[in-house]
């Protein structure tokens, strides 16, 4: 269903009477994706619901947004629970050195350069702190993770569909 739509955040509760809701990002540019007259969507009775942005601001550990279809905290209420997407056609194109988007880097083959190794696939990418973490799917095993830092990730090869990383000792812990 969501082939042409990215998720990049998740409605968790409401805030206060003037319909703003709380959202956990799933993008590493809220500041970007939910500014001001910014287009998101809602999945409602399995179509996409367009929402315009009317204000944003971060509150404690959330990232507060306000639409102007959705005027009061009834209207808010409905949205509880649901995602964010952006349309793939209102992305904007990353120039090189900007990074990619989550969609990029979820399915890639995660390879040990050493031993040109399969370890496994990405499958979900967390925002715990100061970095990303990337999960990584293995077949008959654990998911592990790997963090997405500098000294670990050597290159993301979209073309090979593929991450080398310099896997660190003891990352990988296959004692259960």
């Amino acid at each position: 269903m969501s082939e042409n739509y990215y998720r990049v955040g998740n409605i968790v509760n409401t805030h206060g009477i003037r319909g703003e809701v709380r959202v956990l990002a799933v993008t590493d540019a809220p500041q970007e994706r939910f500014k001001p007259q910014a287009r998101l969507y809602v999945i409602t009775a399995g179509t996409y619901q367009p929402l315009t942005v009317t204000s944003y601001r971060r509150h404690k550990n959330f990232d507060l947004v306000a639409f102007a279809e959705i005027p009061d905290l009834t209207a808010a209420e409905k949205l509880k629970g649901k995602s964010l997407w952006v349309a793939a056609d209102d992305r904007r194109t990353l120039q090189v050195g900007e990074g990619y988007y989550y969609h990029q880097i979820i399915g890639l083959k995660v390879v040990d350069h050493a031993s040109a190794t399969i370890l496994g696939t990405v499958k979900e990418i967390l925002q715990p702190g100061a970095n990303d973490v990337w999960v990584v799917a293995r077949p008959g095993k654990k998911d592990w993770l790997l963090p997405a830092i500098k000294q670990v990730i050597l290159k993301i090869d979209l073309s090979q569909r593929q991450v080398l990383i310099d896997l660190p000792e003891g990352l990988i812990d296959d004692a259960d």
